[in-house]
């Protein structure tokens, strides 16, 4: 893994990791959009458009493969101008891309609108957010510190 220290405005200094990728698709690689943009628009690779009924979900693969570094995960969020304007999201959100994930990179779009919706080739179809992840060891207890929390979960705080 190498990692660049890159000044990018006069406060904002980004550090960035080199990722090997394999782009069998005939679109750009995904990038950043602006400055502080934290995901890349992954874009759908299709022989053929496909169509998504109300409900209806599927793989849209990207022709991305990637190797990332290990204690790094790439994560496939939805858009969200396609969740609020077309319904459209992905299933599992976020999909998690591990370090020894060799595959194609796919994406589970499901569409909760009440129209049908149809996928192109090159259509920006989720995002793409590079993160580190931590390793757990489990130190096994009978009991827990009390909190003022407590067990108050699922909407216990209120809404307002």
């Amino acid at each position: 893994m190498i990692i660049h220290i890159a000044p990018i405005h006069a406060f904002v200094i980004f550090v960035t990791m080199n990722i090997k990728i394999v782009n069998q698709s005939s679109h750009a690689l995904p990038s950043y959009e602006t400055l502080a943009s934290a995901g890349m628009d992954l874009r759908a690779h299709l022989d053929t458009p496909v169509t998504l009924q109300p409900l209806e979900r599927g793989l849209i693969k990207t022709g991305l493969f990637m190797e990332l570094p290990v204690g790094i995960e790439a994560q496939v969020r939805p858009r969200s101008g396609l969740a609020l304007k077309k319904g459209i999201s992905v299933l599992n959100a976020p999909g998690t891309i591990d370090a020894d994930y060799r595959g194609e990179i796919g994406v589970i779009l499901v569409n909760v609108s009440n129209e049908p919706f149809t996928v192109n080739n090159g259509d920006r179809i989720a995002q793409l957010v590079i993160a580190k992840h931590e390793r757990a060891d489990w130190t096994e207890v009978t009991s827990l510190e009390e909190t003022e929390r407590g067990t108050g979960g699922f909407g216990s705080t209120g809404i307002k």
